[in-house]
């Protein structure tokens, strides 16, 4: 089976590039999903103890915490020090369970992928990216979102060329989604006729 890593950097549109591979029939998941559930499950109690008061109505409230990391950016390393393994374990089952279906392939998406330094046992990867203002236009649209809030975001990712260089296939998501979808679908029929043949 190929593992399939989708990454790129903030605003390039990696959660559009994942919902083509979705709908190419490929099985998908999102790491910042993963986030979530963790947030209201297992990563509740190390996280608290972290950060205590972000446990909220029995999950990690996910704004305040971006305010105390906002304030005290060397919290990002203990935060990811607790969080990253558990996402690693949960990725890993996904990739499991699809091979022993019998999947050709499937598709993680994991924003920090080159930054976390793990390779996941991934076996390729989907780089998104689009021009450097439509990626401004697109942070700033963000609610809540500011210059300052953005250069912060940007100084903790690779920079774009960076990323590009690391991939095994390019997406530009500036271009309409139907062609996106048409470019996935011919690189997943291409992908599953390798493993048939």
């Amino acid at each position: 089976m190929r593992r399939i890593g989708i990454t790129g950097s903030i605003a390039t549109g990696k959660s559009t590039l994942l919902a083509a591979f979705a709908k190419a029939g490929v099985p998908v998941l999102s790491a910042d999903d993963v986030v979530a559930e963790l947030y209201a499950g297992p990563a509740i109690a190390p996280v608290e103890a972290l950060f205590p008061g972000v446990a909220k109505h029995g999950r990690i409230d996910r704004q305040d915490l971006a305010r105390r990391l906002a304030a005290d950016p060397s919290g990002f390393a203990r935060l990811e020090a607790v969080v990253h393994p558990l996402v690693r374990e949960r990725i890993a089952q996904f990739l499991t369970a699809a091979e022993t279906a019998g999947e050709a392939l499937a598709a993680v998406e994991v924003p920090l992928l080159f930054e976390s330094g793990h390779d996941y046992d991934l076996d390729a990867i989907a780089v998104t990216h689009v021009d450097e203002t439509i990626q401004q236009e697109r942070i700033l649209a963000r609610p809540g979102m500011d210059v300052d809030k953005m250069q912060t975001m940007l100084a903790r990712q690779l920079p774009q060329a960076e990323k590009m260089k690391r991939a095994t296939w390019l997406f530009d998501t500036a271009q309409p989604r139907r062609a996106i979808d048409d470019q996935v679908a011919e690189l997943v029929a291409g992908i599953r006729a390798e493993t048939q043949a």
